[in-house]
């Protein structure tokens, strides 16, 4: 093994904070599997992230031991800043990252860079949530994970199971086109690559892992938790406004445009039919209490309208990734016929509901209207999906 003069194809960072104990054991065990499983010249890159205790000095002692291990010393904390500063400034074709305690058995690693070096994929990450996973965590952190990947998929469109698996790998082109844009320094760092890298229509590679939890783990899960909503809030306004180059970094790498189909269009039109269903049985509710004094149907047909602005404007948006104004006043136009499809339904139950039932409540009423929304909402989908946005440009369909 020639790994400490040939220049390296694989470069592992290892970021540590105030890790003196650990850090020697942790990279001994590394160079050890890599040595023995990875037939290619190699490099182990521990960043020091700012640490008050003796950890540079146990990293550079293992510098002079053990051969191909570098380390770099960053004066700021954060994850995503020391992978930032290492990987940009590697030589090697495949970047890889794993935690300090080595909670993902290393016989994971093979697997992971694997979909890297025979261009199979451009990032491979690894996941505890798949079936062929075995975890070993406390329920509090598998709670915190599985909702965390929840608001991930509902709110930015994502298509990987776990984010924040410390077992990641990325091709070297890759992360040079995608770390410019990544903003984050700390642990939302994971998240904003892996979306950013799939709305670039780039593939990733999800490799189950054994992991077992550290007992002895310094990550703060309620604050982090707090910064990660903070990111993905930040992500979607950039993405809503058209901040990030993602067309342009697909493009210049050759990838097509990433497919929603019909699954991920059914999911976003669900959460706006939703939204706009309350908006309308809501305003329905308080003209036909007497409030503004009108009639049930023309409560109907006056909150109905109005939710069928909001409706095509938000699916017209997100459900179909129709930007710009052109088309806009056809496309509003188009759904002004679907709503007279769906209020003549709607009105056709009121009339009904007040035919076999003359003094019925209003939250009767409001419940029959509901039953005809319905109905009506299917009829929606349809005609949006392949008559108002079918001949649309559909440049970021995952977008929120």
């Amino acid at each position: 093994m020639s790994e400490q003069f040939a220049p390296p194809v694989l470069d592992v960072v290892i970021p540590v904070y105030n890790e003196e104990v650990t850090i020697a054991a942790c990279v001994h065990r590394l160079h050890a599997h890599l040595v023995e499983t990875f037939p290619y010249p190699f490099r182990i890159t521990v960043v020091d992230n700012a640490s008050t205790d003796g950890t540079l000095v146990v990293a550079e002692r293992l510098s002079l031991q053990v051969p191909g291990v570098h380390v770099l010393h960053l004066s700021e904390k954060g994850r995503g800043l020391a992978l930032t500063q290492a990987w940009l400034t590697s030589e090697a074709l495949i970047l890889a990252y794993m935690d300090v305690d080595l909670s993902t058995d290393l016989d994971g690693l093979w697997p992971l860079l694997a979909p890297l070096m025979s261009g199979h994929s451009d990032l491979a990450i690894g996941t505890r949530l798949h079936r062929d996973s075995r975890v070993v965590r406390g329920a509090q952190r598998e709670f915190v994970s599985r909702c965390y990947n929840l608001v991930l998929r509902t709110t930015l469109g994502a298509r990987f199971s776990d984010a924040q698996c410390g077992f990641k790998a990325v091709r070297a082109d890759v992360a040079r086109e995608l770390l410019p844009l990544v903003k984050d320094r700390t642990w939302f760092f994971d998240t904003e690559l892996l979306v950013l890298a799939q709305r670039c229509g780039l593939r990733i590679h999800e490799v189950p892992v054994d992991w077992f939890d550290d007992p002895d783990s310094r990550v703060d899960v309620v604050n982090t938790a707090k910064d990660d909503l903070r990111g993905v809030w930040r992500m979607q306004r950039a993405f809503a406004s058209g901040a990030l180059p993602t067309e342009t970094i697909r493009d210049r790498m050759g990838r097509v445009p990433p497919s929603s189909g019909v699954g991920a269009h059914v999911v976003r039109f669900g959460v706006v039919g939703i939204a706009c269903t309350v908006l309308h049985l809501g305003l329905f509710a308080i003209m036909a209490s007497g409030v503004v004094g009108v009639s049930t149907q023309v409560a109907n047909a006056a909150a109905l309208l109005l939710a069928t602005v909001v409706n095509t404007w938000a699916n017209r948006r997100w459900t179909f990734g129709v930007r710009g104004n052109a088309g806009v006043a056809r496309h509003h136009a188009q759904a002004l016929l679907v709503f007279a499809g769906t209020w003549a339904a709607t009105a056709a139950a009121l009339a009904a509901l007040d035919d076999s039932w003359p003094a019925a409540p209003v939250t009767v009423a409001t419940i029959v209207l509901a039953v005809a929304n319905v109905v009506s909402t299917v009829v929606k989908f349809v005609a949006m999906r392949s008559w108002i946005f079918a001949g649309d440009p559909d440049p970021d369909l995952t977008a929120w």
